[in-house]
């Protein structure tokens, strides 16, 4: 459904915070651990959790920055045996909280709240990347950058995701960013969500678009088998899932003439690279709530 601008001056004011407050300090005794799901069939999906660790890694910010898969290795297990350091803040790499943030990652890296002494180590637990309120310029970055000469008078913004009716907090992380850039000034017709497996669908994109021109954003981490294949089918860009033709072409075609209206598809927000900063906000924020003396 298309939202409307809504009265959310906690989550705008939390923007402006982010915004305004200081870079965040050295940890120059502590490690970083970026968590990330991993796939067996695509070995391209861990690329950005291991930019994104290279470009924290970078900025001498930690003692050490790592990344650990439930899908791939290094394992969640084989976490403990890559760090040495004593302190330890866990940053789940992923776009909602759900399944594999509240009872997996726990489970695994055996974290029992907030912050976790384990074996003469803690722990220290971050929210996931998706939900904090800085992933709204993100995704606006990316729709400028996929469709630059266009006007967002003109043009309805998708944000779309997997969905799932086993957890609603799957949605809840784009439902969020929808009402966040509705209620800006960023000057779009509509903003909406869509999913590939619950209404609204995105396969019926077009329907959703009173404008003439269209941006849809996927809302992954990576650009895996999602971003690359099904939503292109589902969309039209494609007829069928098709192999890696598809990761070099259907980005570098814009925009796409589909249904009478200007498709402008971007690759997944989280193959941005200044996600690197929303994981540091989330360390950032953790302090703020949980180590503010």
């Amino acid at each position: 459904m298309l939202r409307t601008k809504n009265a959310l001056g906690s989550c705008i004011s939390e923007i402006a915070l982010h915004l305004a407050r200081m870079p965040m300090k050295h940890k120059s005794q502590c490690a970083l651990l970026i968590v990330g799901h991993g796939s067996t069939e695509n070995p391209d999906s861990s690329t950005p959790y291991f930019e994104h660790a290279q470009e924290i890694r970078s900025r001498g910010l930690f003692a050490e920055v790592h990344c650990c898969f439930w899908k791939e290795e290094p394992s969640l297990r084989e976490a403990a045996y890559l760090i040495d350091s004593d302190e330890i803040y866990v940053v789940p790499d992923f776009i909602s909280e759900g399944y594999f943030t509240q009872e997996v990652i726990p489970r695994e890296l055996q974290l029992t709240g907030a912050s976790t002494h384990l074996h003469g180590k803690t722990y220290h637990y971050c929210l996931p990347v998706g939900i904090h309120p800085s992933m709204t310029d993100l995704i606006l970055k990316r729709a400028k950058e996929v469709a630059p000469d266009i006007d967002p008078a003109m043009t309805t913004l998708i944000i779309t995701g997997h969905g799932t009716g086993l957890n609603q907090n799957s949605t809840k992380a784009i439902r969020d960013q929808v009402d966040l850039i509705q209620a800006s000034d960023a000057g779009y017709a509509a903003v909406t969500d869509a999913y590939m497996e619950e209404a609204p669908f995105i396969a019926q994109w077009d329907e959703m678009a009173p404008t003439p021109n269209v941006i849809v954003v996927p809302f992954f981490i990576s650009d895996g088998l999602h971003s690359y294949q099904d939503i292109p089918v589902l969309l039209g860009i494609e007829n069928e899932v098709g192999a890696a033709y598809s990761q070099r072409e259907i980005f570098r075609h814009n925009p796409h003439h589909l249904r009478g209206k200007s498709l402008y598809y971007s690759s997944a927000i989280g193959t941005e690279r200044l996600l690197a900063d929303v994981i540091l906000d989330q360390v950032h924020d953790f302090d703020l709530q949980h180590l503010s003396s």
